[in-house]
């Protein structure tokens, strides 16, 4: 199987690229804006270029972890919709079906229910730019779907693990405790209020790599969390320990991406019964990976 991997050099792209490539039988054609086998760029590129790499690439599925997380709603909406517009007109320009398994967010959802796991039927109801770009991005896909292409969305909860950029919540507590563990003065952050599903980068790789072999018509969205809703607190409480320092402080109201958005918890009945997939990575073991360790305490 050829696999056309979008996104490649990103925190997601580069856990799914080293899964792809450890499979029998798969043959992953890398791809992404800052390096990789193949030099594209979705958002700046037309659908007659996409369609002339898929032409020579020739790939029997793509996926695409290509998107943009931060900025502007411009920026969001040019790297999270026109990005995914131009692909799937590339692939209805080919010859032949390609299947697709497209990277969602579980910002699509937007503020859900507190105390119970979100099923892939919620309505989406996005309150950020980035939910919004997303949901547009997924919508396209499933558009595209209705018309015939063989598609799948994954909606991504919040990832953790090794690589995790200081972007998102968990990189950037590492990397402040780490700092508070170096210089010996009180970690701050932003409220760490609510709680979130937190999902292993690698089990996310795991999901892709499952959704993109899979031979079965599988379902248009398919939620990819822990299960699980963790509260920030005890998200920071567990690396602080494991750093040796004491928990952040709270300085202020935090992300407005997220601030109003209190609780995520995936309900991941639907993948499991279509890729027989679950998560296997816990949270501590998630930490560990990204380098968390007790450092000695700073000179006084």
């Amino acid at each position: 199987m050829r696999c056309l991997l979008l996104g490649a050099t990103g925190f997601l792209g580069t856990h799914v690229r080293t899964r792809l490539a450890a499979a029998p039988g798969v043959h992953v054609l890398p791809a992404g804006r800052s390096g990789g086998v193949l030099r594209v760029d979705l958002a700046g590129a037309g659908p007659g270029e996409l369609g002339s790499m898929l032409r020579e690439t020739a790939p029997d599925v793509v996926v695409n972890c290509a998107g943009v997380t931060g900025g502007d709603a411009v920026a969001m909406a040019a790297g999270n919709v026109v990005a995914v517009a131009n692909l799937l007109a590339a692939l209805d320009r080919h010859t032949r079906p390609i299947r697709l398994v497209h990277l969602g967010s579980a910002a699509e959802y937007g503020a859900v229910p507190a105390g119970r796991p979100v099923p892939e039927t919620y309505p989406a109801q996005p309150v950020s730019a980035y939910g919004m770009s997303k949901l547009a991005g997924t919508e396209l896909v499933l558009t595209a779907r209705r018309h015939g292409r063989p598609a799948t969305v994954l909606r991504v909860f919040n990832p953790i693990g090794p690589g995790t950029p200081a972007s998102l919540l968990p990189g950037r507590l590492v990397a402040t405790l780490r700092r508070a563990a170096e210089t010996g003065e009180r970690a701050r952050l932003g409220s760490l209020a609510g709680h979130r599903d937190f999902v292993d980068a690698r089990d996310v790789a795991e999901a892709v790599h499952a959704a993109a072999v899979s031979t079965d018509r599988l379902p248009g969205v398919l939620n990819v969390g822990s299960g699980r809703a963790t509260a920030l607190r005890d998200l920071a409480e567990l690396a602080a320990k494991a750093t040796g320092v004491e928990p952040p402080l709270e300085d202020d109201a935090g992300s407005p991406r997220s601030a109003a958005v209190t609780w995520q918890q995936a309900d991941i009945g639907a993948i499991t019964a279509a890729l027989r997939w679950q998560p296997v990575y816990p949270i501590p073991a998630s930490l560990r990976d990204m380098g968390l360790t007790a450092a000695a305490p700073a000179a006084s």
